[in-house]
């Protein structure tokens, strides 16, 4: 997969190092994670990694498009290599689980605002909230609590 990434880098323009090729890693082997865990997994790649650098990656990376930037009401920005697809995301009221869903009905943006004030709409970005299927099976179902801040009712 290195050499897809190295590919893929070089294709958007990006040179290839260690410290890109170390948070491509992570994200692969970690989606819809948070940039704290990015920092910390990929300083156990190669210690002297700092989270200036991994911030600057980040960066890096969503502004040529190959990672994406999801931010959740409320909780922290995630990040994730599924991109150019337009797909969702079910987040987790109680855990903060997120997972992937197709687009809702057809082609990007999928959606269509009833008036688009003059704009063109070329993506839609849905969060669906909810219980994942763990946390159903928990008590916390008779107080929930929303990871957007307080508890639902």
């Amino acid at each position: 997969m290195e050499t897809t990434w190295a590919h893929e880098l070089r294709r958007a323009g990006l040179r290839v190092t260690r410290p890109r090729l170390s948070v491509l890693r992570v994200l692969a082997a970690h989606p819809h994670a948070d940039a704290d865990t990015i920092v910390t997994a990929a300083h156990a790649q190669h210690a002297t990694l700092s989270p200036q650098t991994v911030y600057g990656v980040l960066d890096a990376l969503t502004s040529v498009g190959i990672a994406r930037r999801i931010e959740p009401a409320g909780a922290p920005a995630l990040f994730e290599l599924r991109v150019g697809d337009n797909h969702h995301h079910l987040v987790c009221r109680t855990c903060g689980a997120v997972a992937d869903v197709d687009c809702a009905v057809g082609a990007a943006p999928c959606l269509s605002p009833s008036d688009a004030a003059g704009f063109v709409v070329d993506e839609a970005e849905v969060v669906f909230w909810g219980l994942c299927s763990v946390c159903q099976g928990q008590d916390s179902q008779k107080h929930p609590q929303d990871i957007r801040g307080g508890a639902t009712a």
